[in-house]
């Protein structure tokens, strides 16, 4: 390992990690592979999660950037898009340092466990700002999603179960969408309780716009803005997609119990 590597590491991850990190040259790495590996890619992309299984996020590294590695179509096609992004990584640190996030990588502190879930499809790291240790409620929280044009009753039947899951200290995590998504963090924020906003685009990017003070409240308070994708990266269709996916994997009460809000039916509808 070259001094210059880990100096390298050091350097970036400043202030986004504990300082006890820093102090382990191997530790500093390996968490730094999994930073770049998180800026390089995109979410849910397999080959990557499997070369870095297979490898190891350090070695896996070094093989895409090998030009003398002999690599298979997916992989050299892979190789091809990672490359593309080199050059956004040092920006991205940059950006997560002058909104205070800090980063989380597998393995270590913080860490959710249930993210294990999506195997080779799962994040590299994530991104967050708030208190790490909200992560942690894996096993004690529970998914409240559904639509953003949401009725006033689906809004209201959101907050009341918000309420009560907070009061029995069970963690809300949503996607700080308006409708639905807001009300379950908004409630959960009035009850005392721990909430989690997972985010398509990088944490320094308050999406929707109107969400600003809300995503900067559950930010300051006992919860966390959460992205797997680094600063500055904006939203799109895509990752809202995988976002959804990830959402359900990193909450559960064991055999994953999930509530969706989808009240979103006419008034008039047929009961039966």
């Amino acid at each position: 390992m070259l001094r210059e590597d880990i100096e390298l590491s050091r350097r970036r991850l400043k202030g986004l990690v504990p300082d006890a990190v820093l102090d382990d040259a191997d530790v500093v790495v390996h968490h730094h592979a999994h930073a770049v590996w998180s800026c390089l890619t995109e979410p849910g992309d397999g080959v990557a999660g499997a070369l870095i299984e297979e490898r190891g996020p350090v070695s896996a590294l070094r093989t895409a950037f090998d030009d003398g590695a002999a690599m298979s179509p997916s992989l050299d096609a892979g190789r091809r898009r990672w490359r593309s992004r080199l050059e956004s990584v040092d920006d991205a640190f940059d950006r997560a340092r002058r909104v205070r996030a800090r980063l989380v990588v597998p393995g270590g502190a913080g860490w959710p466990s249930s993210v294990a879930d999506l195997g080779v499809h799962g994040p590299r790291a994530l991104w967050v700002r708030g208190r790490l240790d909200s992560l942690a409620h894996g096993e004690t929280a529970i998914a409240l999603v559904g639509a953003r044009a949401a009725t006033g009753y689906g809004e209201h039947v959101t907050g009341e179960l918000a309420t009560g899951l907070a009061q029995r200290d069970i963690a809300i995590v949503s996607g700080g969408a308006y409708g639905i998504d807001g009300m379950a963090h908004r409630a959960c924020l009035a009850a005392g309780g721990v909430t989690v906003a997972v985010l398509a685009g990088g944490v320094d990017r308050a999406y929707p716009a109107g969400h600003a003070d809300l995503l900067g409240r559950i930010a300051a308070g006992p919860g966390a803005v959460v992205a797997e994708v680094p600063c500055g990266t904006p939203p799109t269709k895509w990752r809202f997609l995988h976002r959804k996916i990830q959402r359900v994997c990193s909450s559960g009460c064991h055999n994953r119990i999930r509530f969706i809000c989808e009240c979103v039916q006419r008034q008039d509808r047929d009961p039966s």
